[in-house]
């Protein structure tokens, strides 16, 4: 299992180490992201890889809902610090047990997200000319 190192981030905080932001406040509790929420907790690590095999681990919680039943509050729903350390190391371990079958999920997340930023792209594209025909069309 990798080594890494579990806080809340304070903001200016710069760290130099390979590092991934979990947000803590909210029904988006869990989302991992490369740059700083205002309420998140860091996660350390001592090297690249282990940043990103754990951080497609920690998307896939996220996205399976998996924090939902942590989040405690009444009005805005939060993770607290001891309840995710408590749950992220074992859930991680254990879905990095089988480590060939979780890097070919890595993988294949990877390939979908590369795909979809294609997608966007290419939305964007077809909008753009749609505008500018209707443009054209509007200007006769």
């Amino acid at each position: 299992m990798t080594n890494f190192i579990i806080k809340t981030h304070r903001v200016g905080t710069i760290y130099s180490k390979p590092h991934l932001f979990l947000l803590n406040k909210g029904m988006n509790s869990g989302k991992p992201q490369k740059e700083p929420f205002t309420n998140s907790f860091v996660i350390i690590f001592q090297n690249e890889e282990d940043c990103e095999s754990l951080f497609f681990i920690a998307y896939s919680l996220w996205q399976t809902k998996f924090w939902h039943q942590h989040l405690v509050g009444s009005v805005i729903p939060f993770l607290r610090l001891p309840d995710f350390k408590k749950q992220f190391n074992p859930q991680a371990s254990l879905m990095m047990v089988e480590h060939e079958q979780h890097q070919k999920n890595v993988a294949a997340l990877k390939l979908l997200e590369k795909k979809e930023k294609q997608y966007k792209e290419d939305m964007m594209l077809i909008n753009d000319i749609r505008r500018a025909i209707l443009y054209r069309y509007c200007r006769k």
